[in-house]
C-alpha cells in the first residue's frame, strides 16, 4: 500500500456505471492507495446512491461551490496520504498506474506526474476530428511526448501531486475548470505555474506509460461539442493568462500553435493529396477552424469585463 490518497468527482448519476468502475480501477492498482475519495459534486441522490453502493470508497460532498476544483478541493482537504491522486469519474486507470505516477513523485525535486489519457469512443471516432485536437474530449493528444518528459502541467484527472504543493501555494481556483456540463478548463495550469513560481527549481513530469482509459459519448463527438469546448478553452487561456502572465500562462500553447498544428495540417493535407483522403481535408479544415474558435474564445475572454462574467458563469 502507498501512501496516497486518490480523489475521484463525480456530479451525476448518468455516469453510474462509469464512477463505480472508476472506483473499482483506482482500488486494484498494483500498489493500491491508502484511500479513494468519492466527492460528489452538489447532487444529494447520487450522494446517498455512492455511500449505500460503494464500499470501496470514502464518500463526501463538495463543501464549496459547485464545479470541478472546488470538489478537488474538498478531495485535498479530506486526504491523509502524502501524495494527492486524481482520476476522471469517466475514466479507469491501468493497473499499473499510480505505481508509476506515484514512482516519479519520490524524487525530490519533483512535484508531480501526470500520465496519457486514451480516448475510448463510444461512438466511432469522427472522421473530421484531427488528434491535435484530442484533448478537446479530455485525452491525450498528437504533439505531446512519446516518452517520460518535463512538462508545465499533466492532464487534471490524471495526476498525481504532493500533499506539499497543496499545503503551501493552497488548491484549484474554482473561478476555472469544468462546471457540470459547462466545457471550461485550466485549472489544473495555474495551480502547476503557482507551484513552480514557488519553487522554480522543481518540476512536473509527464509519463506516457502511466494510462487512464476515458470514455468519450457520442455527444462529445459532434462540431458543436468541438466548437463550444475549444471557445471555452480560449476563455479560460485568457483567465490563467490573466492570473499568472502570458510568458507563463501561453508558453505551451506557442509551441502548439507555432509547430504540432502546422505539421498536422501538413499531414492531413498530404494524406488528402497522395492517398486521395477526403477525411484529410476535413482534418486540417478542423485544426484551422479549432484554432480559429479557440482565439476568438481568448479574444472576448481577454476584456475584464468577460472575465467577470466568466467567474460569475461559475
Amino acid at each position: 500500500m502507498t501512501n496516497v490518497s486518490v480523489v475521484i468527482c463525480a456530479y451525476t448519476e448518468q455516469r453510474w456505471d462509469a464512477i463505480v468502475a472508476a472506483v473499482r480501477s483506482a482500488r486494484q492498482q498494483t500498489t493500491p492507495p491508502r484511500e479513494v475519495i468519492l466527492v460528489v459534486d452538489h447532487n444529494q441522490d447520487l450522494l446517498e446512491r455512492a455511500r449505500a453502493t460503494i464500499p470501496d470508497a470514502e464518500v463526501i460532498a463538495n463543501r464549496g461551490s459547485r464545479g470541478l476544483s472546488s470538489a478537488r478541493n474538498t478531495g485535498i482537504a479530506a486526504a491523509r496520504g502524502e501524495l494527492i491522486a486524481f482520476l476522471d469519474d469517466d475514466a479507469t486507470a491501468a493497473p499499473d498506474w499510480l505505481e508509476r505516477l506515484s514512482g516519479w513523485c519520490m524524487h525530490a525535486n519533483i512535484l508531480g506526474a501526470g500520465g496519457s489519457v486514451e480516448a475510448c469512443w463510444q461512438a466511432s471516432r469522427p472522421v473530421w476530428f484531427p488528434e491535435e485536437f484530442d484533448w478537446v474530449v479530455g485525452c491525450s493528444y498528437r504533439g505531446l511526448p512519446t516518452h517520460a518528459a518535463r512538462v508545465r502541467n499533466p492532464f487534471g484527472g490524471c495526476m498525481c501531486i504532493r500533499r506539499e504543493v497543496f499545503e503551501s501555494v493552497g488548491g484549484f481556483d474554482d473561478g476555472l475548470g469544468r462546471v457540470g456540463r459547462v466545457p471550461a478548463g485550466c485549472e489544473e495550469t495555474e495551480l502547476c505555474i503557482r507551484a513552480r513560481r514557488r519553487w522554480p527549481d522543481r518540476i512536473f513530469m509527464y509519463e506516457p506509460r502511466a494510462k487512464i482509459y476515458h470514455q468519450v459519448p457520442a455527444t462529445r463527438g459532434t462540431w458543436r461539442y468541438f466548437r463550444e469546448r475549444c471557445y471555452m478553452e480560449g476563455i479560460s487561456k485568457s483567465h490563467v493568462a490573466r492570473i499568472a502572465g502570458s510568458a507563463d500562462g501561453l508558453a505551451a500553447e506557442r509551441s502548439y500553435t507555432s509547430r504540432t498544428l502546422p505539421r498536422g495540417i501538413a499531414r492531413n493535407l498530404s494524406n488528402a493529396v497522395r492517398c486521395g483522403e477526403v477525411s484529410g481535408l476535413l482534418r486540417a479544415g478542423s485544426i484551422v477552424a479549432g484554432l480559429s474558435f479557440v482565439a476568438a474564445g481568448y479574444a472576448v475572454g481577454a476584456s475584464s469585463e468577460a472575465g467577470r462574467q466568466l467567474r460569475c458563469a461559475y
